[in-house]
């Protein structure tokens, strides 16, 4: 877990995200294997959040952050300054037996916020296809994960231009053999940003060829900012999702309070229980049925203290 920030500079048409800070540290797996994970998570609440760090020199380095965190936490990186094939598979190796022997459910990679698939000049789209595969090339050291990305903004072009461009990148990217499941996050709708409503999510994977290794991503800011009322009506939100998406596509959850009101199209995440999301319906989502088991991650503006109080927290709601 480590804090993200706002204010990130962004390329054409990229709205929303966070950039993550803190100093380096030690090494993940020596950190992981002395204070991570004792007793072990299975599936669901909470995993991690988005920790970012760098390889260097064959060590994976991020931020120390042992004392703050409860056991069964671990955050995951995906890009790194300086990343040779023999590093990636030493370090895949330890982590896949790290994973294995303290019972963790599945990494939840997060893209670069500043990728644009169905950016206006090509040169984005062609710089957000080759990150995208590079990641995905680094997660098949550590198979059976998952792989989350902001679908994109169409900056003026058209949501149905956006929806068959984000399509033709997944085309373009996605290999048969590969281990890794893509997750497109449902968004706000702030600017021109598409993903804001499941037809268009469900309009992507319509197009997409590999459909199988695409699920979705579901943030709790995102939606309620895009108007789907999880406080009030949370079954009716899940019951349209799986009409036109399918539940069965849904791998994991961002879970966010927000500092909006429903319908904002604004997407500003809050720590949890201080937005206008709350505590009680956040209870209700971390309990219901359809999605206990899943993989939650947090992205609250938070510091470490603060997400091993909302980890505690959440994980007191969801077995009451």
């Amino acid at each position: 877990l480590a804090p993200l920030h706002k204010g990130t500079p962004r390329p054409e048409g990229v709205s929303g995200g966070a950039r993550p800070g803190g100093r380096e540290g030690s090494s993940l797996l020596a950190d992981a294997a002395e204070g991570v994970g004792r007793k072990g998570v299975h599936r669901g609440l909470v995993l991690a959040g988005h920790l970012h760090g760098r390889l260097l020199h064959g060590r994976l380095l991020v931020p120390h952050a042992r004392p703050a965190l409860p056991r069964g936490t671990l955050g995951i990186v995906v890009r790194g300054l300086l990343l040779v094939h023999h590093a990636l598979r030493t370090v895949g190796r330890g982590l896949r037996d790290l994973l294995a022997r303290h019972g963790f459910g599945p990494i939840v990679a997060h893209a670069p916020y500043t990728l644009n698939l169905c950016g206006a000049e090509e040169k984005n789209r062609i710089f957000a296809r080759e990150t995208m595969a590079d990641d995905l090339a680094r997660l098949e050291h550590v198979p059976g994960q998952y792989y989350n990305f902001h679908p994109g903004s169409h900056v003026g072009q058209g949501s149905e231009t956006g929806i068959a461009l984000i399509a033709d990148g997944l085309n373009a990217i996605l290999r048969p053999d590969q281990a890794t499941t893509v997750l497109l996050e449902t968004m706000a709708g702030k600017g021109s940003e598409v993903g804001g409503r499941f037809e268009e999510l469900r309009a992507i994977l319509d197009r997409v060829e590999l459909s199988g290794k695409v699920g979705v991503c579901l943030d709790t800011c995102h939606v309620s900012d895009g108007g789907y009322d999880i406080v009030h009506d949370l079954d009716g939100v899940l019951t349209e999702f799986d009409s036109i998406i399918g539940l069965r596509r849904l791998k994991a959850i961002h879970l966010n309070d927000s500092k909006n009101p429903p319908g904002s199209r604004k997407d500003r995440h809050a720590c949890l229980g201080e937005g206008t999301i709350g505590l009680e319906a956040l209870g209700r989502i971390v309990r219901h049925p359809a999605l206990k088991d899943l993989p939650f991650c947090l992205e609250t503006p938070n510091d470490l203290p603060g997400y091993a109080r909302e980890i505690a927290l959440m994980r007191e709601m969801a077995e009451a």
